[in-house]
């Protein structure tokens, strides 16, 4: 795989002269340790999205109080974080998701920094499992030049989420504004077609690490509990999708879903059993990467971890 190892090259070149210059890289990593077993984040940089991506469909006079806290209104930018969680225990090293790679946003796809952070190389990671199959999460995989980035690793992916990008019929019916996600990840995911093994809910797809379905997102949608001993983490991916109206109205559709009301009661199921076991978790969009969730009067809020 000569042109994937100059891919890794290209990285980690950049990563040095970024630091002969003097900037200061967002990879810097959040770490929970528990016995045996060391879940890190790894920022792939983050997204630009216009506020209506995730708003439109809500209530716009019950949305502008909720945001206020946050310093928000619904008509600016958002430009949520991109993290992915890594897994290092005994002999492996797990990426759960792949980033965005080069073709998605400029502001994102810095996987390879990420990893220089960690003093990995793409060939230290044994496995990458995929929560979903959107472009932030998926077009990683391959690197600059179409070839797997992570070309030692075994790829994971739920068996529901797969057959949904690979059916011809998706770029039809997702509608015309994710019809680049549907082209991208069948290319993407035909690509990794030989490497990629394949789960359903509830299995154990590594020691330790159970799938859980979290639909609504995405039809296959996959969250991931990290367990070791009495102590353990989810990996949410984009079950819960932001630290603001995701939390206080978690009922609230959002535009960033393609199953509205779906994601709604995934998202409410989901965030009473986190605030009710006081279990940390992962988000791939919230900011730090880790934390909890706590009931505020109806609802909740995102409180982020420290350490």
């Amino acid at each position: 795989m000569e042109l994937t190892r100059r891919g890794a090259l290209t990285g980690a070149l950049a990563t040095t002269v970024a630091g002969a210059i003097g900037l200061t890289p967002r990879w810097a990593h959040a770490k929970i340790e528990l016995s045996g077993t060391s879940v890190e984040v790894l920022s792939d940089g983050h997204l630009t999205l216009p506020g209506d991506f995730i708003f439109g469909p809500m209530p716009e006079a019950e949305l502008t109080p909720v945001l206020q806290p946050f310093g928000l209104t619904p008509d600016q930018p958002l430009t949520p974080e991109c993290n992915l969680t890594l897994l290092r225990k005994d002999d492996m090293v797990v990426l759960f998701d792949a980033g965005s790679g080069a073709s998605f946003q400029d502001s994102a796809g810095k996987i390879m920094d990420a990893l220089s952070a960690a003093d990995l190389a793409p060939e230290d990671v044994t496995h990458v499992v995929f929560t979903h199959a959107h472009p932030d999460h998926l077009w990683g995989v391959l690197d600059d030049f179409d070839e797997p980035l992570f070309y030692e690793a075994k790829h994971l992916i739920g068996k529901a989420e797969w057959a949904y990008w690979m059916d011809p019929a998706t770029v039809d019916t997702i509608g015309a504004e994710r019809a680049a996600f549907a082209v991208g990840a069948k290319r993407r995911l035909e690509t990794m077609a030989d490497a990629m093994q394949f789960f359903e809910d509830g299995e154990e797809i590594l020691p330790g690490v159970a799938a859980h379905m979290t639909p609504g997102h995405t039809p296959g949608h996959m969250s991931f509990e990290i367990r070791s001993g009495s102590e353990s983490v989810m990996v949410l991916g984009d079950a819960i999708g932001n630290h603001h109206v995701a939390f206080a109205r978690p009922d609230w559709p959002s535009g960033s879903d393609q199953d509205q009301p779906l994601a709604a009661a995934t998202r409410n199921k989901l965030m009473e059993r986190l605030a009710s076991e006081q279990m940390r978790f992962v988000g791939f969009h919230l900011p730090g990467g880790i934390g909890r969730a706590e009931r505020d009067g109806s609802s909740y809020r995102f409180v982020a971890h420290e350490g």
